[in-house]
């Protein structure tokens, strides 16, 4: 079993953990907000007071944060990972941030001797319990092979991408796809109950035909219970629309999907539904067609 860390213990983050624990690793971790992490403290945890003793305590730290800064702010400084890593240690980081920036932290890690990967998890809380989530990595081939039996204890498939910041790549280029789906199953089902069809009725049909994904199967659910908690709300999902249009923009690619469905996730912020999972563009929909939620 590994000697592992891990910062940033938030909804996703703790999970993963949790599943590193049960699977019997050592895992010391930290959080900004310590009383989050108590239910994995009681699994078994170690605490680090800040990102640099859990860096020290790890062969293999890991991390998983909001968005760019977030990843500089838990990297730099005195209490920062940067300041703990040395040759044979390993940083790999599972957060979805700007390629570009998760490529200056790697040359920073690579200055003192350590690796960095880029990690990226494709998944839910639905797949991370039940084993089925994916992994995405970019970095050296080597650190690759021997961080994938770790990853492995908490998804179904590692895939080696490429170079450092390629594993991001691929992810945004995924999760760009997500909120379309999500609103191409809101016109559908709309188009439906607006001309009779009542909306559990479509939705059944809907999971039952050749056009369920995924991504459409693990939140319809939530349009006809909305006593379920999600758990990617819309702020989340649209930082990651703004790294693929970033990107697109940067490398000449023309997203007219994502950006119409950037701009339904705008209009769910403006309806006060930024906290909720981005499900919601169903609600954004249903009021443009005045349909009843």
């Amino acid at each position: 079993m590994a000697n592992l860390g891990f910062v940033g213990l938030g909804t996703m983050g703790g999970t993963i953990t949790k599943r590193l624990l049960d699977a019997g690793h050592t895992v010391t971790g930290y959080n900004r907000t310590r009383e989050k992490a108590q239910w994995l403290i009681d699994a078994g945890l170690k605490w680090g007071e800040t990102p640099r003793q859990v860096a020290e305590a790890a062969d293999i730290t890991f991390s998983m944060v909001s968005n760019s800064s977030a990843l500089r702010e838990i990297v730099n400084g005195d209490d920062g990972i940067l300041a703990a890593l040395k040759p044979g240690k390993l940083y790999v980081d599972i957060s979805t941030v700007s390629p570009t920036v998760s490529r200056e932290v790697a040359a920073q890690v690579a200055a003192t001797g350590s690796q960095m990967l880029d990690a990226p998890i494709s998944g839910n809380l639905v797949t991370l319990a039940d084993g089925s989530s994916s992994f995405m990595v970019g970095g050296n081939p080597a650190a690759f092979e021997q961080i994938k039996p770790i990853l492995l204890d908490v998804g179904s498939h590692v895939t080696y991408i490429g170079g450092n910041g390629q594993a991001l790549v691929m992810k945004i280029a995924i999760n760009l796809s997500l909120p379309v789906q999500i609103l191409s199953l809101s016109e559908g089902v709309l188009l439906a109950e607006k001309n009779g069809v009542p909306r559990q009725i479509a939705i059944e049909a809907w999971l039952k035909s050749a056009a369920v994904a995924p991504a459409t199967k693990h939140r319809a659910e939530l349009i006809i219970d909305k006593e379920k908690e999600g758990w990617f709300d819309v702020n989340m999902m649209q930082k990651d629309m703004h790294l693929a249009l970033e990107l697109a923009k940067e490398s000449g690619v023309p997203l007219p999907t994502t950006a119409v469905t950037d701009e339904f996730l705008t209009a769910a912020k403006g309806m006060g539904w930024a906290k909720e999972d981005f499900v919601v563009l169903f609600d954004v929909l249903a009021t443009l067609a005045g349909v009843r939620k």
